[in-house]
């Protein structure tokens, strides 16, 4: 199928909590991203890593959000069925979730790899999947929803950019503390929990013959740093928006009003350029409820706006976070 997929991007850009980086003011970011990303795996894919889960501070320990694993799952469940091997790939505080998710998907080939979230485990752990279980390399990688490593100097600096660095602007905004950390949308630093998986997307991104996305809402997602640090922060607000900010570039980022839409979004937008719209069927909305029910008993998740455990997405009660893919499936011809 080669139709334009313009209406899915602009399906994805609303923006209900409001954070600026989804909406078309004053521009859509990375436009095209989405259309490109889909044509590459739908003619590409042969072994795909997707990277999800955000663990979120609980008082007895963090847990997965429901934003990230349901739109792993259902694109793992795709990409499978286009014939693609697939590994979900998370780390110890958001296995349960995605353990849960596979199990509830029937996806008993596609294996949960979880990292340890000590550095001198995680940097070992990491170059084992290469060797171990990728000897013959990944053609795509994908991030949904994780967490990336913020702005340094030295990171700035590197972006390609027209005029100089906004070197002064950032030491103002970012305090030396709040560089190289992993935040949440709060300002948070979460490096305590939080493995470091966005090395995989350095070593892609010294892989000629691989391709990465990232899927995004926030700002503070692997992913960001494909898009300048000023062009972020202008959308997000001060004091935390700049400090958050991730460094960490993709070759397509894809930026919805959640993370589990942007997933979604190219899950269908594969399946349509596969010419195998069929496969969106099975994903009724009763299934996608069941899903996000099963994740919250079982994972454990928790909604990442409201910390409570519910059966909800960024503060979205279902009702609302389905409207989206309601309106995918009418568009693409599937059932709900």
């Amino acid at each position: 199928m080669t139709d334009n997929l313009d209406w899915l991007e602009v399906l994805i850009r609303r923006d209900p909590a409001r954070r600026g980086l989804a909406g078309h003011e004053p521009s859509p970011l990375c436009a095209g991203h989405l259309e490109a990303a889909a044509r590459n795996l739908a003619s590409g894919a042969r072994a795909v890593g997707i990277v999800t889960g955000f663990a979120v501070p609980l008082d007895d320990g963090p847990v997965a959000e429901t934003d990230g694993p349901p739109g792993a799952v259902l694109l793992a469940d795709i990409l499978t069925q286009l014939g693609a091997r697939v590994w979900l790939i998370t780390d110890d505080p958001c296995s349960g979730a995605l353990e849960a998710g596979r199990t509830f998907c029937g996806l008993d080939d596609v294996p949960v790899v979880s990292c340890p979230v000590a550095p001198e485990a995680a940097e070992p752990f990491l170059q084992r999947l290469w060797t171990d279980q990728w000897q013959d390399g990944l053609s795509h990688l994908i991030a949904i929803e994780r967490i990336g490593p913020s702005h340094t100097p030295t990171s700035l600096t590197a972006q390609p950019r027209s005029g100089p660095p906004p070197l002064e602007e950032f030491e103002r905004l970012v305090p030396p503390e709040n560089r190289d950390r992993h935040h949440t949308m709060r300002g948070e630093i979460m490096d305590a929990s939080t493995a470091p998986l966005h090395r995989l997307f350095e070593e892609a991104d010294r892989r000629s013959d691989m391709r990465t996305v990232g899927i995004c809402d926030g700002g503070n997602e692997l992913g960001m740093g494909t898009l300048l640090w000023e062009d972020v922060t202008s959308r997000l607000p001060e004091p935390i928006g700049p400090r958050i900010v991730c460094r960490t570039r993709t070759d397509w980022t894809i930026i919805g009003g959640t993370s589990n839409w942007g997933g979604f979004a190219l899950a269908a937008a594969t399946a349509m350029q596969a010419g195998r719209v069929d496969l969106l069927r099975d994903w009724t909305v009763a299934r996608m409820s069941d899903l996000l029910e099963d994740l919250v008993a079982h994972g454990p998740a928790v909604d990442g706006c409201t910390r409570r455990h519910e059966a909800t997405v960024d503060g979205l009660p279902f009702e609302t976070f389905i409207q989206l893919w309601i309106e995918i499936l009418h568009r693409a011809g599937g059932e709900t």
